[in-house]
């Protein structure tokens, strides 16, 4: 059956009744053979999805949604394409798990840049989906998520943010100014910084890798 997203997927070496997810969310202007070029370093029990962005900028380029590059922190996303794809998103979640036997208390996302600042969004929006966010390279936008998502129950939510300290294209301060946010909410977090710019580096791979088989 064909899914609301177009995706690649790496199934677990090890399956069980259930098996755990890993949902791969790329950043703005790339695709999903992306992230998936991880999927063989990536721990051997988990499906590992990688979804393309619904919308099409051009040539194998594919966005979440729409960004102004002049424009200040606030004006920087279009929220309006935001919000769709994060119910696109939790809907292709539900869609897996009718099509995989994945364990739906068990479903993690790693976004990058647009796919982390849209993973946020997921995750504060439905933590009954989501129990664990690795954001790279990204930062928290509440505008995208849900109206009443200080309402919902975050306490079984857990996040591995990082950032590179040269990132030219979010801004660290972006991301360190997510930090407060969301403990305050109660979220169990981890945030590292990398003397990198706009990419992941080696040890924050491993750092993640780590956090996710504890």
């Amino acid at each position: 059956m064909a899914l609301s997203l177009h995706y690649l997927i790496r199934e677990p070496k090890i399956k069980k009744d259930k098996n755990p997810l890993l949902l791969l969310l790329h950043g703005y202007g790339s695709n999903e053979e992306d992230l998936f070029s991880f999927a063989s370093e990536l721990p051997d029990d988990y499906y590992i999805v990688s979804a393309r962005a619904p919308f099409d900028l051009m040539y194998g380029s594919y966005a979440w949604y729409a960004i102004n590059f002049d424009a200040d922190e606030n004006k920087f996303s279009d929220i309006g394409q935001a919000r769709a794809s994060r119910d696109v998103i939790v809907g292709f979640i539900d869609e897996l798990i009718t099509t995989y036997p994945i364990d739906s208390a068990n479903v993690a996302l790693i976004g990058f840049s647009q796919g982390a600042i849209l993973g946020y969004a997921v995750a504060l929006s439905y933590p009954e989906k989501v129990q664990r966010l690795v954001a790279m390279s990204g930062y928290l936008n509440t505008e995208m998520a849900v109206d009443d998502f200080k309402e919902n129950d975050l306490s079984t939510l857990k996040v591995f943010a990082s950032h590179g300290t040269v990132d030219q294209v979010i801004p660290v301060e972006w991301a360190r100014k997510s930090k407060p946010v969301l403990e305050s909410l109660g979220i169990e977090l981890i945030y590292q910084e990398y003397p990198v710019g706009h990419g992941v580096a080696p040890q924050n791979f491993f750092d993640f890798k780590n956090w996710l088989l504890k």
